[in-house]
């Protein structure tokens, strides 16, 4: 594999054949940008109503719940299975408990975990493997108009994201009868009244059948199931990002973490455009990771493949970090964030059907500006698991009640909604508007008490704020008014106001 891509991407091929596992490194994105081909395939049918078992099958094991996937699908099948008393079996296609990202997240809202009772604090704080003094935000921009905003407690924490999966491996594990199955992968399931039948394939090409009550999707944003019930769009924007865990780096502050850094305007090329923005973080010891991603809408005619993003990325490094003499890459680190633009009151994403629940990256409820799927998740994790053990005792494992234990937040929804302001358009936008805004943005915060900018970068914010910031970027960058015609339109411009109305009245009833 990495042979064949010698010629057309030889700084992918030269960065990966110093590693022992680079082939393996180049399957797993391979693997990953098949999501941009899946979009122009017909839709999966994997959820079977109304249908028999094939002749002969054997059940080879009895679940209150199953979860696809073995990523996030940890954490919360550890508190089901711990904390519940809840039979449980996790299935992974690959290795359960390893990630192809790292994870970033406050103290504050990493011990959030403990209040499940399943983590305790001494347990979480041995997984931040290092925290920072502050970070900072800064957009391309000519000087002295250039704003560096410093906000503290925001994404200050590194978390061994394996160390932590391991963690609420052992934990589930604890309970007699839960399992946890590498190398397995989810086929489809077969739904009946009380229960349904999961099919799975393991390593071997065996195929196997499991009873459940519930069934977990948390296959990301590879899901066939969302994808299914999404009727083939189950994202309207992505943010496609790659980058490196390394050492070796020059001038590095191993104390600051830099939350978002633009370079450069937007790339344009026959009527393509991307704005690309860095990422920053000190980790354990020595290593560093650096992040190159960049917002768009799953349709645009831009080339959204993480290997083509990867090619860009050893290109460009040296613009933002210099590697010295002695640089090493570890491994690289990538994914495709999941965003969707609920135009609308309330969800307008389908993240549940009958006896299942979509989880992570598979919902796509995060917003993909600033926390992405796991913040999301440490946030309401607690909500979701005593929510999903109370509809089942109580029997109501129906669409609608799935929805409720989901992970939507309104104010996270109305946030998502602003990815589209990061998308560049060649036909409509400067080359420099993302980068302008940005800083109008950095600086209306600047001014504004402290609580405003971690409120943003946490997805806090109350619908006061948000406002107030809008209305002070507005007088200070009338561009964004016109932007916000080209971006949105009528049926856009509604919709936003639609779920800001729709997060005012939620957060009027709290």
């Amino acid at each position: 594999m990495l042979e064949q891509i010698r010629n057309t991407h030889p700084l992918v091929y030269k960065n990966l054949s110093a590693l022992p596992n680079g082939e393996q490194q180049l399957r797993a994105i391979l693997a990953l940008d098949r999501y941009w081909e899946s979009l122009d395939l017909p839709v999966p049918e994997v959820i079977k109503e109304g249908t028999r078992l094939p002749a002969g099958v054997n059940i080879e094991g009895e679940f209150d719940i199953l979860y696809a996937g073995g990523t996030l699908g940890l954490l919360h099948a550890a508190v089901m299975s711990k904390q519940y008393d809840r039979k449980v079996l996790v299935i992974d296609r690959a290795a359960p408990g390893r990630t192809t990202r790292d994870w970033n997240i406050s103290r504050g809202e990493l011990l959030r975990l403990a209040d499940t009772g399943v983590f305790t604090v001494e347990e979480l704080d041995s997984t931040i493997v290092r925290r920072y003094k502050t970070g900072w935000v800064e957009f391309h921009v000519p000087p002295p108009r250039q704003k560096r905003l410093y906000m503290d407690e925001v994404l200050d924490c590194a978390v061994d994201a394996d160390k932590l999966l391991g963690m609420a491996r052992d934990k589930l594990l604890e309970r007699p009868g839960s399992q946890v199955l590498g190398r397995t992968t989810f086929v489809c399931c077969y739904r009946f009244p009380s229960h349904l039948v999961v099919q799975a394939e393991d390593a071997s090409g065996k195929t196997i059948y499991f009873r459940t009550k519930v069934l977990v999707d948390a296959m990301g944003i590879l899901s066939p199931v969302a994808m299914q019930l999404n009727h083939g769009r189950p994202q309207t924007h992505v943010c496609p990002t790659v980058g490196t865990i390394a050492s070796g780096f020059e001038g590095v502050d191993f104390e600051v973490g830099e939350i978002l850094a633009s370079t450069e305007p937007a790339e344009r090329s026959n009527g393509r455009g991307r704005q690309l923005i860095w990422e920053g973080f000190p980790a354990k010891d020595d290593e560093y990771i650096t992040y190159l991603f960049f917002y768009d809408k799953v349709d645009s005619r831009n080339d959204k493949s993480l290997l083509a993003l990867f090619e860009a990325y050893f290109r460009k490094l040296p613009e933002y970090k210099k590697p010295g003499p002695n640089f090493t890459i570890h491994r690289p680190v990538f994914g495709i964030i999941p965003a969707w633009s609920h135009d609308g009151a309330g969800c307008t994403r389908v993240v549940s059907d009958e006896r299942i629940v979509l989880l992570g990256d598979a919902a796509t409820l995060s917003s993909s500006l600033t926390f992405c799927g796991f913040g999301s998740l440490v946030r309401n994790l607690g909500r979701m698991t005593s929510g999903l053990d109370k509809a089942m005792r109580e029997e109501r494992l129906g669409q609608s009640e799935l929805l409720a234990i989901s992970a939507y937040e309104p104010n996270v929804a109305t946030m998502a909604n602003l990815m589209k302001y990061m998308c560049d358009n060649p036909d409509t936008d400067d080359p420099n508007f993302v980068n302008e805004m940005m800083n109008e943005v950095m600086i209306v915060l600047d001014e504004l008490p402290q609580h405003y900018r971690q409120a943003m970068f946490r997805d806090e914010m109350k619908v006061d704020e948000l406002v107030t910031v809008m209305l002070k970027v507005a007088w200070r960058y009338p561009k964004i008014l016109k932007a916000t015609w080209d971006k949105l339109g009528v049926g856009g411009s509604v919709g936003f106001v639609k779920n800001l109305a729709g997060w005012a009245m939620n957060q009027s009833a709290k």
